[in-house]
């Protein structure tokens, strides 16, 4: 029998909804694109401050880091703070920074996408100090930076430079409040194509880098339709051309060179190197003699810190019956007396990292929905950051009492 009461956890996410709408909108008031999040950082620590938490601090990249409690296990849970823009004004019905507030939603950039999560960690913590649900366990809130650039970047940084390695890690990104175990990774491809440039109006004395790209292109299309692998519960690997550009010495010239950028989602059992083999194995890049490589993200944090990473991420997936997933579906069935949908994401976070390169086990639990990410209007409901913030406070209990009774 658990020793947390479910019912004054939720009465207390309840009463503190008003503080996590007022502290949403706060962030969402602080336009905080990637690489440019000083400010929403600053005003997260204030926040983790006025709640009580027991030491704050913002690492050398740029991620501030929230702790509870000084016990033997230490947890972490996650939310990236940084958005995407803001796209075509037109397309907004409000303002994105201004957003708007009814009795059901909050709109705004960042809604659902991700700073819901961080309202509501901080105010789990604040009920955790509240019940004095503190145990043999620290909990570490991290609001982590460039995620939108460059996923799990700042996750590398954190278990790399920092030293932090946590038992499991729960990542807020929008689950419209299910329980996800895992998604697709994905890596970006560039495919190089070179050709002799020559006068326009003697084509046949060059060798034309465009052409020699078109039946790439047709191929990679044809390969993402019936060439990749297929995994049950992720679904199966995708590829598409997200970019094209071309090099010539004028609008009245050959192409001497041609580039393609590719999108590539992995399922399981695929990975960066049998990726760019499937690729170099197309009989038109075999012709072409096309360069196939990895891009590479190298652009400075907010704090001036470079730390270059290869664009690959890996795919990842806990089972449903580990101590993580049950922890949380216990916690879910005790608060709202129900089965919760466990499924996955569509798209990528910063598990990539966490769970993808390092094997630190990571479960998906946020207030939002993946639908409303990257898109005008996004919003997200009220009712999510209540949800969970009850979750988020009654997890590190649920997992020792499970780890207590040996479950793995």
């Amino acid at each position: 029998m658990s020793n947390v009461d479910f019912k004054q956890v939720l009465a207390l996410a309840e009463k503190y909804k008003p503080d996590m709408v007022k502290f949403l909108r706060d962030m969402v008031a602080i336009p905080s694109e990637s690489c440019e999040e000083r400010e929403v950082v600053l005003r997260i620590k204030q926040e983790m401050e006025k709640v009580g938490f027991d030491k704050v601090e913002i690492d050398p990249m740029g991620n501030i880091l929230g702790y509870i409690g000084h016990g033997s296990h230490l947890i972490g849970m996650d939310a990236h703070i940084d958005t995407v823009g803001i796209g075509e004004i037109k397309n907004w019905t409000f303002d994105p920074y201004k957003g708007f507030e009814d009795d059901v939603h909050i709109g705004g950039r960042g809604t659902s996408d991700q700073e819901g999560g961080m309202a509501s960690m901080v105010y789990a913590a604040k009920i955790i100090k509240d019940l004095g649900l503190e145990d043999d366990y620290t909990l570490l809130i991290t609001g982590t930076v460039q995620e939108e650039d460059c996923d799990g970047l700042c996750w590398k940084y954190i278990i790399q430079e920092d030293k932090i390695h946590p038992e499991f890690v729960v990542s807020t990104e929008p689950t419209s409040c299910r329980i996800y175990r895992g998604h697709r990774g994905r890596m970006e491809i560039k495919v190089n194509v070179r050709g002799i440039s020559c006068h326009g109006s003697a084509p046949e004395r060059g060798d034309n880098a465009i052409y020699k790209m078109a039946p790439i292109i047709e191929q990679i299309k044809e390969l993402n339709e019936n060439g990749l692998a297929y995994d049950p519960f992720l679904g199966k690997g995708t590829v598409t051309i997200s970019q094209i550009f071309h090099k010539s010495p004028s609008r009245c010239a050959v192409a001497d060179g041609c580039w393609i950028s590719l999108d590539r989602r992995l399922t399981v059992g695929e990975n960066d190197k049998t990726s760019i083999a499937e690729i170099e194995a197309l009989p038109a890049v075999k012709a072409a003699k096309a360069e196939v490589t990895m891009y590479q993200y190298e652009r400075p944090s907010y704090t001036g810190l470079n730390y270059p990473i290869e664009c690959y991420f890996p795919t990842w997936v806990i089972p449903e019956e580990s101590i993580y997933c049950q922890s949380m579906k216990e916690g879910y069935q005790k608060l709202f007396g129900k089965d919760p949908i466990i499924d996955k994401w569509t798209f990528s976070t910063n598990g990539v990292s966490i769970m993808g390169r390092y094997g630190i086990p990571c479960i998906g639990f946020g207030p939002g929905d993946e639908k409303e990410a990257h898109a005008p209007n996004e919003k997200t409901r009220k009712r999510d950051l209540v949800i969970c913030a009850a979750m988020y406070a009654v997890l590190p209990t649920l997992y020792l009492e499970h780890l207590a009774k040996g479950e793995k």
